[in-house]
């Protein structure tokens, strides 16, 4: 039977959390069971580094109304029958005080989606079922003009957290040398990722040819070790720079997001020093509370500096110049200017065999 719904003091308005004691996460042999009001809970506890994550941002939900348990599947485009699924409008029935972001899709569709601007909207998200947040990288006064640049560090099969550590600390000295200020997270799984504010003055194309630039300064430093290539079948036992996801309508899980794994992790800020030492299976609902307690967010004066996109965008015309042409889109957008042909190199058929002659 669904238990009582219980009200709580949501950052000085009074929430109703309904079927509090539903399973979200089952016990592990590291972790105690967690239950919806354990998410909501949590979720305050951290209130002041997740606004500083979401805070007028259009927001998609990750919701999870059924759980993080065996059997619970993600709806995705090809089948939208999961029990999980991202929301991008706004539910109906929202409280007031929930605002809302208008955005545009690469398809010219709209949305106005959920923009978090005070601690209580995330916990009422949070008593919805959603477990993770996935922020715009802009703000709703300006949906069409990034202010900020997320650098994706992916192991791919064969790497691990390790190897993006690694990554992560040249990634560091070229930030050093452009003269930006990133602020790293843990991806809540085996990656890494590194934002940094930028002045919203520029397209979303801008921003991802940014993020292309850096990936391929990236590689050219640690050959063998970074990649920028898109398709799988090419990335080897190597660190993915994900450039895409700086493109319009794609989002990363934010800062203190809980991410749908069994021991409950969460997507930690970290501060550059402990990058080296941290272990991401130790940042997760039980842990993250107490280590925010003591050492604060370690991403709290990200809005302190804004850079220019321009010494990235120098280096990616000289690359053009060079003769490197622009990178694929993701599978679902349409095509777009100035992108090469989006097809597997397997099976593309007027792509030269490595063994031809010029």
């Amino acid at each position: 039977m669904p238990s009582p719904a219980v009200e709580i003091e949501a950052a000085g308005r009074t929430l109703r959390v309904s079927n509090p004691d539903r399973l979200m996460y089952p016990a592990t042999e590291k972790t105690a069971v967690v239950t919806k009001l354990d998410v909501v809970t949590y979720y305050l506890s951290v209130a002041d580094g997740i606004m500083t994550a979401v805070r007028d941002r259009p927001t998609t939900l990750e919701r999870w109304p059924k759980g993080v348990v065996e059997g619970v599947k993600m709806a995705t485009r090809a089948d939208s029958r999961g029990d999980a699924f991202y929301q991008k409008r706004v539910p109906k029935g929202a409280p007031p005080y929930v605002e809302t972001a208008r955005i545009a899709f690469p398809s010219g569709r709209f949305a106005d989606e959920v923009c978090p601007t005070e601690p209580a909207v995330v916990a009422w998200a949070a008593q919805l079922g959603t477990i993770t947040f996935h922020p715009w990288p802009v703000r709703r006064d300006d949906a069409d003009h990034p202010d900020e640049l997320r650098i994706d560090l992916d192991p791919q099969p064969g790497t691990k957290f390790a190897d993006a550590v690694r990554v992560a600390i040249d990634a560091r000295g070229l930030l050093g040398e452009l003269e930006y200020r990133g602020f790293p997270k843990t991806s809540g799984k085996s990656g890494l990722h590194i934002y940094l504010r930028v002045e919203p003055r520029w397209t979303f194309t801008d921003v991802r040819h940014a993020a292309i630039a850096f990936g391929r300064e990236l590689e050219r430093r640690m050959p063998g070790q970074v990649t920028t290539k898109w398709w799988k079948e090419e990335r080897g036992e190597k660190v993915f720079v994900d450039y895409n996801q700086n493109c319009r309508d794609r989002t990363i899980a934010s800062a203190y997001s809980l991410r749908p794994l069994p021991w409950a992790p969460v997507s930690a800020p970290l501060r550059w020093e402990e990058l080296d030492a941290v272990d991401p299976r130790d940042l997760t609902i039980a842990t993250i509370p107490g280590r925010y307690a003591e050492i604060g967010d370690p991403h709290a004066d990200i809005d302190s500096v804004s850079h220019s996109l321009e010494p990235l965008l120098d280096m990616y015309v000289r690359d053009e110049a060079a003769g490197l042409e622009d990178m694929p889109y993701p599978p679902e957008y349409p095509k777009m200017p100035g992108e090469p042909k989006r097809v597997q190199p397997s099976r593309d058929r007027d792509r030269p065999k490595e063994n031809e002659s010029d």
